[in-house]
């Protein structure tokens, strides 16, 4: 199966005249505002509510055109604007958990990049199939409480930010657990995290070839969340329960990070198998994805995620990263998503990055 091509119906009106790129007002907006408007594009920010303040104080990020709904489930009302500026939806976290995965790939609208992904990211059972179908290593998964036999890492199912995250040393710690929606439980592995930022082409013809594009790798990061970095610094995890205090996951920054250049063909192989076996899957990816994962003692670097669009960590970069700069001067993510919809509209091939 090659990359799905989008219908003839919704790319039409896009070949006519500049493609404006719209976003919700949140996650990664500034960036990607930021990166388009540097490569002359229009844009379009949608807002829940009046459109944020803070906007102003950024004005080579800021988009030409607010468009508001007092919630995003009524953001079908916005779609004959949408339609009548040639806009393309760009999905982010907060774009696609707010409004429900389902629901965003059912919007009657150009998406950039493929929207069947998100059924696979959204449902941590069907990602786990893919992934393991990629043949990448992952950590070991259990299917029930009783099983575990030894630390895990409980997560729910979308993009919550590390919302809701149980880690937990053994089974008997467990025994309190009472789930609040569809979960999957993992080995905690002991390691370094590190969150690679690739962005896959299906349009070009240089570079490191995956299938019939090419695998870029633009950045990576680190994630600061809420106190568990700095909670163990108080003592083992059952002290810091009976003092009150409960571990959360919650991301609230970003750190750059540069990985020792000996584990990059381990990573650019991950990302190649992830990007082959979506072909096979559904149709492939297009455009930004982030494999999330950790680094052993061993130098093993283990997959746990995959967020299949563009993630916070790339706001680090809004002027290229130490890897970016070594495929364009100041190339970020956002930059990026514009240069691939200018190539596709130049080249007539934009029904091979849209859906």
């Amino acid at each position: 199966m090659g990359i799905l091509l989008a219908s003839e119906e919704r790319v039409r009106p896009l070949t006519e005249g500049p493609i404006t790129v719209a976003t919700l007002c949140s996650h990664s907006s500034l960036q990607i505002f930021h990166g388009v408007k540097a490569e002359g594009l229009p844009t379009l920010g949608i807002a829940r509510g009046a459109p944020p303040r803070y906007y102003q104080a950024f004005p080579l990020a800021c988009p030409e055109e607010f468009l508001s709904v007092p919630t995003l489930a009524e953001i079908g009302t916005l779609l004959p604007r949408l339609k009548e500026t040639h806009s393309v939806l760009v999905p982010h976290g907060s774009f696609v958990e707010y409004l429900g995965a389902t629901e965003f790939a059912a919007l009657d609208v150009p998406v950039f990049g493929n929207r069947n992904v998100l059924a696979w990211e959204s449902d941590r059972r069907k990602e786990r199939e893919w992934l393991d179908g990629a043949g990448v290593p992952m950590p070991r998964r259990y299917e029930e409480i009783d099983e575990v036999d030894g630390p895990v890492i409980v997560k729910y199912y979308g993009a919550k930010g590390g919302k809701g995250f149980v880690l937990a040393k053994n089974r008997l710690a467990l025994k309190d657990f009472h789930p609040t929606g569809p979960y999957v439980i993992q080995e905690y592995v002991l390691g370094t995290r590190y969150y690679v930022h690739f962005f896959y082409s299906p349009l070009s013809e240089t570079g490191y070839r995956v299938g019939s594009g090419s695998l870029e790798l633009l950045g990576m990061d680190r994630r600061d969340e809420a106190n568990i970095d700095e909670l163990y610094k108080l003592g083992a995890q059952e002290e810091i329960l009976r003092a009150g205090i409960r571990p959360t996951f919650v991301v609230t920054g970003n750190v750059p990070v540069v990985l020792r250049e000996s584990l990059l063909p381990q990573v650019f192989d991950i990302g190649a198998r992830i990007v082959e076996r979506s072909l096979e899957l559904f149709g492939g990816m297009v455009g930004p994805f982030c494999v999330e994962g950790i680094v052993t003692e061993e130098l093993e670097f283990k997959v746990f995620e995959i967020s299949s669009r563009i993630v916070a960590g790339t706001n680090l970069f809004p002027s290229g990263s130490a890897y970016s700069d070594m495929v364009a001067p100041r190339l970020s993510m956002g930059r990026r998503i514009a240069l691939e919809l200018k190539a596709a509209q130049r080249t007539g091939r934009l029904r091979e990055v849209l859906s």
